[in-house]
């Protein structure tokens, strides 16, 4: 029987799951103004060369470089951004510029203003003027036809300027995945509703679509089932039916009288791959598929479900989103704050606060409370340690490994 198998290892777990996605999601064309944070299906090229022509990186004048050691230039005329000077600057002559505007026909430097003499319509350089001086020549930010975003990259705000600035209107995105969360257990309630003197608000489901927002994917909230085979079932099938690329169902993974989500997903045809991750916390961990659907059934402490979020649904949504760095190790290293006991037979995973030594060096320093039911403590921390299997005792000072948490 599956129960029987040993746990599998934290990395064993996250290949398996990522081994469900073969490719990334379709591809679908997004206005620029809701790129944020999505994914490149293909790469990008300019479609105009920017700055299409020499500008100006000061205000001053536009003249000949060999002109300025002359003596007084004649000032012809005026160039600014968006409005260029007509006609071409020749031998003693220079034309007003302003930053941003496009360099005269004939003009091969820009004296800035600070270093100018002006006497009516005259100039005169006061400091040397060297050729080429204070010029963004064309093509100096891209050229047409050059790439400019690779496919399976995650746009940032400078991505989003930098494809608009070379003429892109829209942008061919990985479609986000779809993950419903389905919270289940008699005693959650919603916050704000009304509550029976042994049941609890509702937390975790929050925080997994909070966790797959931030990741690319598109959270699906399929609310609570109480500890009814039919009513989980039920949810079960609308997340089908609501074309749900990822499942993810929070507590009830166990083995328990009452933790029937395991039999919920079996009768919905769920082929399950493994139940039980050997980490701490979180070992009761569910993944399989219903079809298409990948699950992934997360412990109901806050902590278990939020450490098995960060470990394996976040990797998940980036690999549906194309990321190639999807199953990368995100851990970096640290400086123990405090002394670490040697660890149990799973891989530890304790919340911690960050700081810096005289150094600058990072500093993990664990929380003094690891209860996985501790809300306030996860919030206060910024990154988990990471303890493997059997590990040695650890002094203060002693390099450790650290994952941060948001990251």
């Amino acid at each position: 029987m599956t129960e029987k198998k040993p746990p599998l290892s934290v990395d064993d777990a996250l290949a398996a799951i990522l081994a469900t996605v073969e490719e990334p999601l379709g591809v679908e064309d997004v206005p620029l103004a809701q790129c944020f944070g999505r994914t490149l299906a293909r790469d990008v090229v300019a479609r105009r060369t920017q700055p299409p022509k020499p500008l100006s990186a000061m205000d001053g004048y536009a003249l000949r470089a060999a002109d300025a050691a002359k003596g007084p230039l004649k000032v012809i005329g005026e160039s600014s951004a968006g409005r260029g000077f007509a006609g071409a600057c020749g031998p003693g002559e220079a034309v007003r510029i302003f930053t941003g505007a496009p360099l005269p026909q004939g003009a091969d430097s820009v004296l800035i203003q600070e270093e100018a003499q002006r006497d009516g319509d005259f100039v005169t350089a006061a400091a040397p003027v060297t050729l080429g001086r204070n010029i963004r020549v064309a093509g100096i930010d891209f050229r047409e036809g050059a790439p400019i975003l690779r496919a399976g990259r995650r746009l940032s705000p400078a991505d989003i300027a930098l494809a608009a600035s070379a003429d892109h209107a829209a942008l061919p995105l990985v479609r986000m995945p779809r993950v419903a969360v389905l919270s289940t257990g008699d005693e959650l309630v919603l916050p704000g509703r009304e509550r029976g003197p042994d049941q609890i608000v509702a937390s975790n489901a929050f925080a997994v679509m909070g966790l797959v927002a931030s990741t690319g994917g598109e959270p699906l909230d399929l609310g609570i089932a109480s500890d009814r085979l039919d009513e989980i079932e039920s949810a079960i099938s609308r997340a089908r039916t609501e074309a749900a690329d990822v499942l993810v169902t929070i507590g009830g993974a166990s083995v328990g009288d009452r933790d029937l989500v395991r039999g919920a997903l079996a009768r919905e045809g769920m082929a399950l791959e493994f139940w039980k991750v050997n980490m701490k916390p979180g070992k009761p961990l569910i993944h399989g598929h219903i079809g298409p659907m990948r699950v992934i059934g997360l412990p109901g402490n806050p902590v278990s479900a939020a450490v098995c979020g960060e470990l394996f649904l976040a990797p998940l949504v980036r690999a549906l989103c194309g990321d190639p760095e999807a199953g990368a190790d995100r851990s970096e290293p640290a400086l123990a704050g405090s002394p670490l006991p040697a660890g149990g037979s799973r891989r530890e995973y304790l919340r911690a606060t960050l700081s810096r030594d005289d150094d600058g060096r990072t500093v993990a320093t664990p929380q003094a409370d690891q209860d996985s039911s501790l809300n306030s403590v996860l919030a206060a921390s910024q990154a988990l340690i990471v303890r493997a299997e059997n590990a040695p005792p650890c002094a203060a000072g002693e390099r450790i490994r650290i994952l941060r948490l948001g990251a």
